[in-house]
């Protein structure tokens, strides 16, 4: 019998649930009405899945600077770009992994 197909769940491990919810409320436009609940963090995370999905790049770097302000390490970027290409597709993670890499060049 054939593995479930989960979309990279297995990998996404702790934030799996976290980006499922939130990946909810984006789709039914509850994030705005929620701003006060969600953290600086996650909001950045949420702006940065919109903006790979629609492939903004530009607005991308700065959201991306933005979310490493708010606390996304290096390893949480890379995690969270390699599962967004299996919501979105590897040609946007291709674009976006040098942005990340310009933007978390000084951590190890």
């Amino acid at each position: 019998m054939a593995e479930k197909q989960t979309a990279g769940r297995k990998v996404f491990g702790e934030f799996a649930p976290q980006f499922a919810a939130l990946n909810d409320d984006v789709l039914f436009g509850e994030v705005r009405s929620r701003e006060e609940q969600l953290s600086a963090r996650d909001r950045s995370l949420i702006t940065v899945a919109a903006l790979f999905s629609a492939g903004q790049y530009e607005q991308l770097k700065f959201h991306m600077g933005e979310a490493k302000k708010n606390g996304v390490t290096k390893d949480e970027m890379v995690e969270i770009i390699t599962q967004l290409a299996f919501y979105c597709g590897w040609p946007k993670a291709w674009s976006t992994f040098p942005i990340a890499m310009d933007i978390y060049k000084d951590e190890q």
